[in-house]
């Protein structure tokens, strides 16, 4: 949100009330803004004006960002018709404008970053950025050399125009090896696996960027992000 902002924007946007159910609050005096009734839907308000709707005080908390460790069964989308979403998870208010910073599947656990600060995100997103995501990977079939020599190199993905960027490859046991890579393609690092004639059983993303998935969070919990953290995502 920009400030300074419409009074009816504003309302919408922190009650999460249709704008015509605003424009009637507005109307009925249930708006007074430092103290003062107002009855004008383009009245202008800053981030420092105090505004109450019937009463109760309305505060922007601006840009925000936080970290989940996702379980299984949940998707990253802001609302889904046949699955929880990982906002069922958080308890803040005006989610609304917030989405994931490089999303999961469903079946895949770990580090997830959400936020309302789309430029940060995007940080993050672009394979320019060169942002990796580090990922525990257990495997159906015992873990090669040559795979993982090809892993490193990029792989041909099935429907792709081009190989996959160089991917951080490090074997860890027969089954099981942590990978990183800086790109976000459909079921990415399954379908990795799958073109070095594997397959994924379990996929856990441990890291993004050098911020790592705090390990007091148990599943399903997430916390803000530090400042720091923000701030290495920033970070060229």
């Amino acid at each position: 949100m920009k400030f300074p902002c419409r009074l009816d924007k504003f309302l919408s946007h922190l009650t999460e009330l249709p704008r015509t159910k605003v424009k009637a609050g507005i109307k009925r005096r249930y708006v007074t803004v430092n103290g003062e009734l107002v009855n004008k839907f383009d009245y202008s308000v800053t981030q420092d004006d105090l505004v109450t709707w019937q009463g109760k005080p309305l505060q922007y908390l601006g840009k925000r960002y936080f970290m989940l460790n996702k379980p299984a069964g949940y998707v990253c989308a802001n609302s889904d018709e046949m699955h929880a979403t990982v906002f069922d998870l958080l308890d803040e208010p005006n989610l609304k404008d917030f989405h994931v910073a490089g999303r999961l599947d469903i079946d895949t656990t770990g580090l997830v970053l959400i936020t309302n600060d789309g430029d940060w995100s995007h940080q993050i997103t672009s394979p320019k950025k060169q942002k990796f995501k580090t990922y525990l990977v257990e495997t159906q079939e015992p873990i090669t050399e040559e795979a993982l020599e090809q892993l490193r190199a990029g792989v041909q993905l099935h429907n792709e125009k081009q190989a996959t960027l160089p991917a951080i490859a490090q074997k860890l046991e027969s089954y099981c090896l942590r990978l990183s890579i800086c790109e976000g393609k459909y079921h990415q690092v399954k379908r990795m696996l799958a073109a070095v004639g594997n397959k994924v059983v379990e996929l856990h993303r441990e890291k993004i960027a050098d911020i790592e998935l705090d390990d007091t969070l148990a599943s399903g919990e997430y916390r803000p992000l530090t400042e720091h953290e923000i701030s290495i995502i920033n970070a060229k």
